[in-house]
């Protein structure tokens, strides 16, 4: 379909059908929600007749979306934005690209989606007539954060307008072939699955790698053993592959390189933990400090129990879809053991925090994962030992604290979040759909 060009058509008289037909609204994967069935009612306008090398206005009106705006959030005045197709067919094949204005009246909870017209036009090239058929529609919100969701036909949609097409002095395609279509106003937004196209940028923040020489240790399998003689302080871990199997609403499975550093401080250890470059897609246009990491590293060996790391948030923005790059996490291992100790790499969580709400995406180590790194460590008075600490302060988070203590952490715990988005500002309702996150990709390289 050619792009239409020339004098905008008013046409007279004009026509305007209803048609309905069902219609399925598919929430993002991650949402956990089944896919939503419902009934679109559309009403197309289009001229009765016109002559060929005119350019017709098609108005896409819908009277009725495929569901209500479930009872969770409120849509604010003029973040929704609706883009369409409309099937081209009789004398021309081919597909007419709809889109309509980002504007709305607040639409409350529970309550019926109110959307703007659609338009579009058409360029006339071939006599006869031309049916118009409504077919998918997509529907975007701007706030708090971009989100799109695709709504499909379910079943064969009769023609919802017909424009009779009459020789007029206008150019005939040689051979009949098929006249174009255009959006009005440019191009169609995102017309991806509910949760729509995720960006991203690289979030800000240093790689901060506790660096130095090994002084009397000795390396085992897998790990980096660090001799606590001769004055060491900088313990360097071994680079190790973990896989983790993320809770919804994060992804189903993931894979990262992490390693585990350590700098001795009195009788403790200060851990820096790194994962891999490019970890994960931005799952959403995300502002800045809106997505922060943490993981417990598992301590194994002579000494027991887990010491939780956390990484600052993002200091930029987060463009959709765009690789992220994991903040350095950090934390506080005080030994409840003498001996051989070793860390390694264990649940990894993912904080998303947009004002007041919060989504908390855990993802723990699938399989076995080898020991980053080996530490001669010494018991310290409160220290870790079948114990999992998330404060400073030494309190018991499970386990059973044998050695009098638990690890101090050093790090922020952000306690307990709730595990899916119905909650405003990271779940986005539309038509009785939740829209929020598409899945994270495969990660991607290394440090």
């Amino acid at each position: 379909m050619l792009g239409g060009a020339g004098m905008l058509l008013a046409a007279s008289p004009a026509q305007a059908a209803e048609i309905s037909y069902r219609t399925e609204c598919i929430p993002p994967p991650i949402s956990g929600l089944p896919p939503v069935q419902g009934t679109t009612r559309v009403q197309l306008t289009a001229p009765a007749e016109a002559k060929v090398g005119d350019t017709v206005e098609v108005v896409w009106k819908t009277v009725e979306a495929a569901s209500r705006n479930p009872d969770v959030l409120d849509l604010e005045k003029d973040t929704v934005k609706p883009t369409g197709t409309i099937k081209v067919g009789g004398a021309a094949t081919g597909s007419l690209k709809m889109e309509g204005p980002r504007q709305n009246p607040p639409i409350p909870k529970n309550s019926a989606m109110v959307l703007p017209d659609m338009k579009g036009t058409l360029k006339l090239e071939k006599a006869g007539e031309i049916t118009l058929t409504p077919d998918a529609y997509n529907i975007n919100v701007s706030k708090p954060i971009s989100t799109d969701t695709k709504c499909t036909p379910k079943e064969t949609v009769q023609p919802g307008a017909t424009i009779k097409v009459t020789d007029g002095g206008g150019s005939t395609t040689a051979g009949g072939t098929t006249t174009g279509t255009t959006t009005a106003g440019g191009t169609t937004t995102g017309s991806t699955t509910a949760g729509g196209t995720t960006t991203g940028s690289t979030t800000a923040g240093g790689t901060t790698t506790a660096g130095g020489t090994t002084a009397g240790g000795t390396t085992t399998a897998g790990g980096t053993t660090a001799g606590s003689g001769g004055g060491q302080t900088d313990f360097p871990g071994k680079e190790v592959s973990v896989n983790f199997a993320c809770t919804s609403p994060g992804p189903a499975g993931i894979a990262s390189k992490v390693t585990i550093n350590a700098k001795k401080s009195g009788g403790s250890y200060a851990l820096t933990v790194k994962t891999a470059k490019g970890v994960m897609d931005s799952p959403a246009a995300l502002p800045a400090g809106a997505l922060k990491p943490s993981m417990d590293i598992v301590v194994g060996g002579a000494d027991k129990g887990s010491v939780k790391v956390t990484g600052p948030a993002n200091a930029q923005p987060l463009e959709q879809g765009k690789p992220v790059d994991l903040s350095d996490m950090t934390g506080t291992y005080k030994p409840g053991a003498s001996g051989k100790s070793t860390l390694s790499p264990g649940t990894l969580t993912i904080d998303v925090t947009l004002g007041s709400s919060k989504i908390n995406i855990p993802c723990k180590v699938k399989g076995s994962v080898t020991p980053s790194l080996e530490l001669d460590t010494t018991a310290q008075q409160g220290g870790a030992s079948g114990g999992t600490t998330t404060g400073s302060t030494g309190s018991t988070a499970g386990g059973t604290d044998s050695g009098g203590g638990l690890a101090a952490t050093g790090a922020e715990d952000n306690g307990t979040l709730r595990a899916l988005g119905l909650v405003a500002g990271t779940a986005i309702l539309l038509g009785g759909a939740v829209f929020t996150f598409t899945p994270w990709r495969r990660l991607r390289g290394t440090r």
